[in-house]
Parts: C-alpha cells; sequence; structure tokens
C-alpha cells in the first residue's frame, strides 16, 4: 500500500517520535511499581524517591542513651503484656461456660425410680466448671439419694461460694498435697451410720481420693483412683501400692458388712471397655488389669458388666473427639460383694449427659 505525499514520514521522524512516546510512558511504569512496594509499607503511604539520599545522622551519647531507655520500656510493657494474658484468659473462659441441657435424656430407669435407694457417680473434672454448666438441673432431674463426685479440684468449700444443695448433706474430701488437684465430694439425702474420708494409709491420703459412708447395711465408697500418668510414670505408685493398699481396705469393709465400691477406677478391664485397645496406655496395662482381676476374685461383681455382659459401653471420652463418635474407654464402675449382687435391681449409664470428659452412671438398690 503507497502513501500519499502529505500521509508521508520520515524514517528519521518515526525513530524520533518513538524516542519521545517510550520517554512518556516509562515515569507511570516506574510510578506503578513504586505504588505496588508502598502497599506492603506499615503507614500505608505512598513514597517517592529522590535522586538525593540523606546522609544518616550522626549518633550520640544522648541519643544512644534515649533509645536504650525506649527500648527498655517497650520490653518491660511486652513483659507485663505477656504475663497479663494467662490470667486475662483464664478469667475469660470462666466467665463464659456455657450451660449445657443436662436434662432432656434423664428419664426414669424403672416405673417408679423413688421406690429404691439411687446411687449415682460422676467424675465432674472441676466441679466448679460443672456448676456453671447446668448441675443443679442434672441434680434435681436424676434426683439421686446418693451422688459421688469425682476430681472436684476444689481447695475449700469457699471455691464454690458456700454453694449449697437442697435436701443434701455434703462432704468434700480436698486434696492436701496440691491445690485444684483431684478430690471427692459426696451429697447423700440418707443419713449415715459414719462418714470417713480416706482409707487409712497416709502415703495414699494426701490426694484427697475417696469418702466411705457407712449405712445400716452396707458401706458405700466413692473413689478417684490415681491415673498412671501419660508416660507411665505413676505406674509402679498405683500397682505396688494403691492397689496392694487399697485392696486391704476394702477387704477389711466387707469382712463386716457387704461393700458397694464407685468411681472413677481408671482401668478399662477387659478389651470390650475400650475402643482402641493399647496395653501401653494408662488404665489398660496388664499390671493395672491384672490387679483389677484379683479385686474381682477376692469376692467383688462389677455390676454393670455382670447385668450387661457382651455390650459395649463407654463412660469417658477424650474431649478432642466428639463423644457421638464413641472412641471411649469404660473406666467407672460399681463393684459390689458378691452377696450383695442378687439384690440389684439396675445398673445404668447415662452416655449423654454432657459437660465433663466422663459421663454420671448409677445403680438402684432396695
Amino acid at each position: 500500500c503507497r502513501m500519499s505525499s502529505d500521509e508521508s514520514v520520515s524514517e528519521e521522524e518515526i525513530k524520533e517520535k518513538g524516542k519521545r512516546l517510550a520517554t512518556k510512558k516509562q515515569p507511570a511504569r516506574n510510578a506503578k511499581k513504586l505504588k505496588v512496594e508502598s502497599d506492603d509499607n506499615d503507614s500505608g503511604e505512598d513514597f517517592t524517591p529522590t535522586s538525593k539520599s540523606k546522609a544518616p545522622k550522626k549518633k550520640t551519647a544522648k541519643s544512644s542513651k534515649k533509645k536504650k531507655a525506649q527500648k527498655k520500656g517497650s520490653d518491660e510493657e511486652e513483659e507485663a503484656s505477656e504475663s497479663e494474658k494467662p490470667v486475662a484468659k483464664k478469667k475469660a473462659s470462666a466467665s463464659t461456660a456455657t450451660p449445657i441441657d443436662m436434662t432432656a435424656s434423664v428419664k426414669p430407669i424403672t416405673e417408679d425410680d423413688s421406690k429404691y435407694i439411687k446411687i449415682v457417680s460422676w467424675n465432674v473434672a472441676s466441679f466448679r466448671s460443672i456448676l456453671k454448666k447446668g448441675f443443679q438441673d442434672y441434680l434435681d432431674a436424676e434426683k439421686p439419694d446418693i451422688l459421688f463426685l469425682q476430681e472436684i479440684k476444689l481447695n475449700t468449700e469457699a471455691d464454690i461460694n458456700g454453694a449449697k444443695f437442697e435436701g443434701y448433706t455434703t462432704y468434700y474430701n480436698y486434696c492436701k498435697r496440691k491445690k485444684g488437684y483431684s478430690g471427692t465430694a459426696c451429697f447423700t439425702k440418707i443419713k449415715p451410720v459414719n462418714v470417713s474420708f480416706d482409707i487409712g494409709f497416709e502415703s495414699h491420703d494426701q490426694e484427697g481420693r475417696s469418702i466411705t459412708l457407712e449405712l445400716n447395711d452396707y458401706y458405700v465408697i466413692g473413689s478417684y483412683v490415681p491415673n498412671a500418668g501419660q508416660k507411665l510414670e505413676r505406674l509402679k505408685y498405683r500397682t505396688e501400692e494403691w492397689d496392694r493398699d487399697f485392696l486391704t481396705y476394702i477387704k477389711g469393709l466387707d469382712a463386716k458388712k457387704p461393700v458397694i465400691w464407685t468411681g472413677d477406677l481408671n482401668v478399662a478391664h477387659q478389651e470390650i471397655d475400650i475402643c482402641k485397645p493399647n496395653q501401653k496406655l494408662a488404665g489398660y496395662t496388664p499390671e493395672e488389669r491384672a490387679n483389677f482381676t484379683k479385686l474381682l476374685e477376692s469376692g467383688f461383681v462389677d455390676a454393670w458388666r455382670k447385668l450387661n455382659p457382651g455390650v459395649v459401653q463407654y463412660t469417658y471420652w477424650n474431649l478432642r473427639s466428639p463423644r457421638e463418635n464413641n472412641v471411649g474407654w469404660r473406666l467407672d464402675y460399681f463393684v459390689v460383694s458378691e452377696r450383695l449382687f442378687p439384690k440389684i435391681a439396675n445398673s445404668f449409664v447415662r452416655q449423654t449427659v454432657k459437660g465433663s470428659d466422663h459421663c454420671p452412671l448409677g445403680l438402684l438398690m432396695p
């Protein structure tokens, strides 16, 4: 295609025009690049490069001291801030405990539960916590005659602001060795003949692990048996000392009257009592299971298992897994003297009652 004479342009003019256009566009590209870099600037402000850079200011002793003082002040503020975080977090979690409906699944076990003595046990994993989640509602719905609690983690009754529970006499056994650890409690509508705390061995009686009620016809013991520990660091103490001495204690009582022993016994006795068997885990070691077998062979019965042979039922679930997945352990029991077992009306587990990593379980006696 040929150009007309007035449209023709020399090669020199084309090159010159191209240079001018390139020169005009370059600043725009640079500006865009600088704008992108400025988005990472803490202030969010655009900055313009200058052809001359300012010489750095000479440091003086005065300015160095000032900066050190500012840094020290800043570090102290940061340390103070860090030290306050756990406290603030703790306060927030304590004040925001969410109430739970603990009553929906609490149905009568028989046509008329009031005909029986209802004994219930529950590891509440902190009594203060369970109070805020609806414990009183559960108590009103369940109506136990005797209730044993484990792992209450109280230091004194003042920790629950002197809370009273209408119709019940309450007994607390606090851990003496360590604050906010272990501990047991008992609520009873039945006036006992006698109440005793611990099991009479000084080496075991520092953690508030047991309460015994003597009734007219039998003893009722509520216990929180020591855990062997995640690394089995207390396995030897548990199996060679506690289990041995508790067996002596319970056999001594059984020689006088039949016994009902309940609580978190921290052992999954048989393979059916644990979802994922692992003999290296506390509560399922051969030593713990063998000791429990030995106790049963000494004249006692695992009441729930005897009444429900072959039934998979757990009482503990790790909070990291929803309870509905039923990845659990049966760690809580009613163990009774053989001669008392025929009198049991029923034994039950409240699997759907939440608020703790354990659920309540119960026994009905005439």
